[in-house]
């Protein structure tokens, strides 16, 4: 689309929308990787993954889109040189009898859900691994199958491991597990680790109560610790110098009082900071309002929450419709904009942001743009506000950022710096 026909931001301050794509007429979008200029780009809703060339900006092609397996979707992905890795997982969603209401998998054990439904398996789980030496044409090289519902979100930035959160039988929900890829088409599990209660197999007993979810959203790792959130089972510091047998450092939850969906963790080690994003899963603020903590973690068995992120205020977000709060942050990837200091977030509702923490006493914002509302619906949820739902967030080397939304496209933005 050209730049002239550019859908309007409802808001802007220090950002400007340069391109839009409706990624092929599937404008659902999840994570985002931004690799040798392709975007790739994770579906919630149409399955599958596309690929759109963004080496012009404000011209995006989508190029490709390669279809998940039956009743499987793929909504997170991670690239690293010439390799592209696919999770497989039941598509929760396209489960309308289970998921009417997006209540039940925000806080219900997913596990207990789906096996309380004693569905036959007819789904992929697990990972799939790409070669992308030809970027806009992914050929699959090997593939990881587990037994369970199968992987939500994977990191990968080089490197012997890969790391996931892994729903298989017999636990309550998503759990930490590494992947050894030396060999990256026999890709094979090699450690588990998990909050106690988890392990339903094992005969242990959740102790946290109804109407809350302990399950592992992702881990970002740097050198030997994994930072990872817990959704409303809070944050744990993990050891991971043996990768069959990770081992806690230190586990902090602060739902009570807070409401939880810790989903998001940014590690900062130069300056020995956190940042931790709360999920607003709800909408109109019903599970309560959510903010992005910035923890101290000089001392990694203490860490300490020494601020949060400003609220976006140009409007009543709340009253707006959907979900009003922190979702994902840019993940200072190798190869993209990576800065201890300035911190892009997406805020949904409230849309794509920008902090800077060089006091991370006093997070101040510095520019924000809210995308257009989508034109078409590709979530088949009921109900759903036609209002943007910004998802994920990619930043690369020079400074463009790119997101996504549920229903209205990828976005490519410039910040004003």
């Amino acid at each position: 689309m050209p730049s002239t026909e550019l859908p309007k931001p409802d808001f802007a301050r220090n950002m400007k929308l340069i391109g839009h794509s409706d990624i092929g007429g599937r404008g659902d979008g999840l994570q985002l990787m931004v690799h040798r200029g392709y975007a790739y780009v994770a579906h919630p809703w149409s399955q599958g993954f596309s690929i759109v060339d963004v080496r012009d900006p404000k011209n995006p092609q989508t190029v490709n889109y390669v279809a998940a397996p039956a009743n499987t979707w793929n909504i997170h992905l991670q690239t690293h040189d010439d390799l592209l890795l696919v999770i497989n997982a039941l598509d929760l969603f396209a489960d309308v009898e289970t998921f009417t209401d997006e209540k039940i998998y925000y806080t219900q054990s997913v596990g207990e859900t789906v096996a309380s439904r004693k569905r036959e398996r007819a789904w992929t789980a697990g990972m799939s691994v790409f070669d992308i030496s030809i970027p806009d044409r992914p050929r699959k090289i090997g593939q990881l199958d587990v037994e369970g519902v199968g992987f939500h979100r994977l990191w990968y930035v080089g490197g012997r491991y890969a790391y996931a959160s892994a729903l298989l039988d017999g636990f309550t929900d998503y759990i930490f597990v590494t992947i050894d890829i030396a060999d990256p088409t026999k890709p094979v599990l090699v450690g588990q680790w998990w909050l106690p209660g988890m392990n339903r197999a094992a005969g242990e007993t959740p102790d946290w109560g109804d109407g809350k979810r302990y399950a592992l959203h992702h881990a970002l790792v740097h050198g030997d610790a994994a930072f990872a959130c817990w959704r409303d089972g809070g944050l744990t510091l993990l050891d991971i110098k043996d990768h069959s047998v990770p081992k806690l450092i230190k586990h902090h939850n602060w739902c009570p009082p807070y409401g939880g969906g810790t989903h998001s963790p940014l590690p900062l080690p130069g300056r020995e900071l956190l940042v931790v994003a709360d999920e607003a899963v709800l909408d109109n603020e019903e599970d309560g309002r959510k903010h992005t903590w910035i923890f101290d973690i000089r001392v990694p068995e203490n860490p300490i929450s020494i601020s949060t992120f400003p609220i976006p205020a140009e409007i009543d977000y709340t009253k707006k419709g959907g979900h009003f709060g922190p979702h994902n942050l840019h993940e200072n990837r190798p190869g993209s904009f990576i800065s201890e200091t300035l911190i892009f977030a997406t805020w949904q509702n409230a849309g794509i942001r920008a902090f800077d923490i060089s006091d991370p006493y006093h997070p101040v914002e510095t520019g924000a743009l809210v995308p257009a509302g989508p034109t078409i619906m590709t979530d088949r949820r009921a109900g759903r506000p036609k209002v943007i739902q910004s998802a994920d967030v990619f930043v690369d080397a020079n400074g463009l950022i790119y997101a996504t939304d549920y229903n209205a496209g990828l976005e490519i933005i410039e910040y004003g710096g």
